[in-house]
């Protein structure tokens, strides 16, 4: 087994060398993204994401609590991942691991920080009641880039989210306050070069990855670094400036939902 492994490995290797990939695509390009939303019956919201043969669902529930004390007129956001041996044999059943966890700081920390929802909209009253938004991110299958695809999914089920007023008797149900577009964008960075969204086979090859998130306006939100390499400030830049252009296609697809 493992010199199949070795070998798959470098494969792999020879190919990235000849400016080239497995599956054919370039080294900027994505694999098919698609988005379905509302797949969870009984979820505020939900949304179902494949990249590839990488698929993720989310739901979305809300229910009313207590505010932070430092935030008394805003939401709060509580984000969780689940990665079960279903998805993949590397992942352990038992309590979330370190994996789970920095999936879930990352994907949460891109939707606190670009602001993606107006909590402030989320107040019912000031110190005492607020709306607090519990999303949680399930693997089904990795063939890759769970984060990216994390990200999508947790995006689009807040796009599909309404919170449920009329069920906890304070007014009407409204669209969940969505008002920014934050994207993951993960790239492996293996001899100098630079791939997009890598498969689970290309992961093999290196430990060397950067996700940058960025908002709507193109702003970086969030940076997670993965590997202990060192980025030169010029390939940080092409980096970003290959993060930005594809975080604005997926948006296209976001806007669509």
């Amino acid at each position: 087994m493992n010199i199949i492994t070795d070998v798959r490995k470098d494969y792999i290797l020879s190919k990235i060398r000849d400016g080239e990939r497995v599956d054919g695509r370039a080294f900027d390009e994505f694999r098919k993204i698609e988005i379905e939303t509302g797949v969870i019956e009984k979820a505020e919201g939900s949304a179902l994401v494949k990249l590839g043969n990488t698929q993720v669902i989310v739901g979305v529930k809300m229910q009313v609590g207590e505010p932070f004390p430092d935030s008394p007129d805003k939401g709060i956001i509580i984000t969780n991942a689940e990665l079960v041996p279903l998805a993949s044999p590397i992942f352990e059943p038992g309590p979330p691991d370190e994996n789970s966890i920095e999936l879930a700081r990352v994907v949460d920390r891109g939707i606190r920080e670009s602001e993606a929802i107006d909590l402030s909209k989320l107040c019912i009253e000031e110190g005492k009641k607020v709306w607090i938004i519990f999303i949680d991110i399930h693997a089904l299958d990795d063939d890759g880039n769970l984060l990216d695809a994390s990200a999508i999914a947790a995006i689009s089920a807040l796009l599909n989210t309404r919170v449920p007023a009329e069920r906890f008797g304070v007014g009407e149900d409204f669209p969940l306050p969505v008002r920014n577009l934050p994207v993951a964008v993960t790239s492996m960075i293996i001899e100098d070069k630079i791939l997009v969204d890598p498969s689970k086979d290309e992961k093999s090859v290196s430990n060397s990855f950067i996700t940058i998130t960025t908002d709507v306006d193109d702003n970086i939100v969030s940076i997670q670094k993965s590997g202990s390499y060192l980025l030169k400030e010029e390939k940080f830049y092409e980096v970003l400036d290959i993060s930005i252009e594809k975080a604005r296609e997926i948006r296209e697809l976001l806007k669509e939902v």
